[in-house]
């Protein structure tokens, strides 16, 4: 049987990549999204990868969806965390709304789709997690302080995490994207985005695939030996 993947953010963007890439890996691939039903229902139709509409900042929905994917689907043995948000301000401008949204958003869920998924993988001693972080969580960006505190405290809960799955073979890890060619990246001002570009070393932005092949490869059966790592995928934009 092929091992069931839940992608948080799955049909769209980085999500979409990640969960055609692990359905082309063999995987049985859910994805889940928070409101577009459109495009929902337009990845499915593309894909025949199922969505599942629930709001991974919300513990209990989380629960809830994690049990109805196990019926229908069957366990989940490969979680990937990608979903997340931004809501830019500098800090003057920074609400505490926006500040609770993006960190919900962005870290709560991993905490709830882990804490939904952990007992069942123990109970097998078998699981794939990847957390999906960010370059500016480790360097941090103007504007950002929202964003960047929640993808760091995912680097920091990815290395925690690990140490508690990897007696029962269940490997936790992170990938830190840089910018990467998507919508949201898009939107950024014609003469900012060149800026950025000029920053990176490998001279363009990353492609939603790159970073999902990072993602197969930590998930893979036998990566069993790669836990609390964070695999950096930003064309040499930040090294350490």
């Amino acid at each position: 049987m092929a091992r069931v993947a839940l992608v948080t953010g799955g049909q769209r963007g980085i999500g979409a990549a990640i969960s055609e890439a692990l359905q082309a890996a063999g995987r049985k691939v859910v994805a889940s999204y928070a409101g577009n039903d459109e495009a929902a229902k337009a990845f499915t139709e593309r894909t025949g990868i199922p969505c599942y509409k629930f709001n991974v900042a919300d513990f209990e929905a989380c629960q809830d969806a994690v049990k109805r994917i196990e019926a229908e689907v069957g366990p989940v043995e490969v979680l990937v965390n990608n979903a997340g948000i931004t809501r830019d301000a500098m800090m003057r401008k920074l609400t505490r709304q926006w500040w609770d949204e993006v960190i919900d958003t962005n870290l709560g869920s991993c905490y709830n789709m882990c804490k939904a998924v952990w007992d069942g993988m123990n109970a097998r001693k078998f699981g794939r997690i990847v957390n999906i972080g960010s370059v500016n969580g480790q360097a941090g960006q103007l504007g950002q302080v929202n964003y960047a505190a929640a993808k760091s405290g995912i680097h920091g809960f990815t290395k925690a995490l690990a140490q508690e799955g990897a007696r029962n073979h269940i490997t936790v890890n992170a990938v830190a994207p840089g910018y990467v060619d998507t919508e949201m990246v898009r939107a950024v001002p014609e003469d900012v985005l060149q800026k950025i570009i000029a920053r990176i070393p490998i001279g363009r932005l990353g492609r939603a695939e790159d970073i999902a092949r990072g993602v197969v490869f930590l998930t893979a059966d036998d990566a069993e030996f790669i836990t609390g790592s964070t695999l950096s995928i930003n064309g040499g934009q930040h090294m350490y």
